[in-house]
């Protein structure tokens, strides 16, 4: 297993904020990021930017970090204990996309490494991340374009890289308490450093660098759809899912919050404008319906 490089993960992460940054904000003609530098306690910091009220998108957050700590809070080490107490540093690029019109869908990618150290112990390290598609009114060709991009990614990797990924994304965005799943998915992994340093960060740099040509195309097919109250209503009740799965169940949300992190930076994810309805239930045969009866189960989608 060869040596991690920390330097140049925080060279490709810090590009990749910016030409995410610069890909989204060049799709909205009126908003601009705000980026907020930030230091963390332990040591390391980070940049968040944040673009709000725009007319593509109503606000998305693309976070930067890299912090240090002498021990590792308990979401990092629930599924390895042995890992307790040991030091840290985590990196991280993470982002979510909030757009304004219903019929563009939610978008959420993360790509990041984490290194525990302990006095005369080997070192620990392994890459994390994915992206996944969360829409309102979904359109059978972006959910099959954003999957076939998902495929790309994994194909060098092995062709049984796609369906290991995309099962555990359809499997870590599950809103148990709903029982349906938070969106479309995409790919998620976890703890990989089975193929050596250099082909694991291979693999996240392609997540990373695939974002962006996943994405996009649906944006500017769908931002100029008409919708009006009914769509736009029915958009904020499906966000409350989104913050619910986020508050409830995100592992890098409990990470962020555990360790002490900057607690806006950590909830940037969170949509402006959300809403609740007790007890609602679709139309029998209505676009809503759709969503809940085609879409928000797992599938082979390609």
């Amino acid at each position: 297993m060869s040596v991690p490089d920390i330097q140049s993960v925080e060279t490709y992460l810090i590009g990749l904020q910016n030409s995410i940054s610069a890909s989204l904000q060049g799709e909205d003609s009126i908003a601009r990021f705000d980026e907020d530098a930030w230091e963390y306690p332990g040591g390391g910091g980070g940049k968040t930017r944040i673009l709000r009220n725009g007319d593509t998108f109503e606000q998305a957050g693309v976070n930067y970090s890299h912090v240090l700590s002498d021990h590792l809070p308990p979401a990092a080490t629930a599924q390895r204990p042995e890992l307790a107490g040991r030091s840290f540093h985590a990196l991280g690029v993470s982002l979510v996309v909030h757009p304004l019109n219903p019929h563009v869908p939610t978008s959420h990618a993360n790509v990041r490494f984490f290194l525990a150290e302990k006095e005369h112990e080997k070192p620990v390290w392994w890459f994390g991340g994915g992206f996944d598609l969360t829409p309102y009114y979904p359109v059978m060709q972006d959910v099959v374009h954003w999957h076939r991009t998902a495929r790309q990614v994994c194909q060098p990797f092995g062709d049984e890289i796609y369906n290991r990924f995309k099962r555990w994304c359809d499997e870590y965005f599950f809103i148990r308490h709903r029982n349906e799943t938070r969106g479309v998915g995409g790919l998620f992994f976890d703890d990989l450093n089975e193929w050596g340093f250099e082909r694991c960060f291979e693999f996240m740099r392609g997540i990373g660098d695939h974002y962006i040509p996943a994405y996009l195309p649906i944006v500017r097919r769908r931002k100029n759809t008409p919708y009006g109250e009914r769509e736009r209503s029915f958009q904020l009740y499906r966000r409350g899912r989104y913050v619910e799965f986020n508050l409830i169940y995100d592992r890098g949300t409990l990470f962020g919050l555990q360790s002490g992190g900057r607690t806006e930076s950590i909830l940037m994810s969170l949509p402006p404008v959300v809403n609740w309805r007790y007890d609602w239930r679709p139309e029998a045969g209505s676009p809503e319906e759709v969503l809940y009866s085609d879409y928000l189960k797992p599938r082979d989608w390609l």
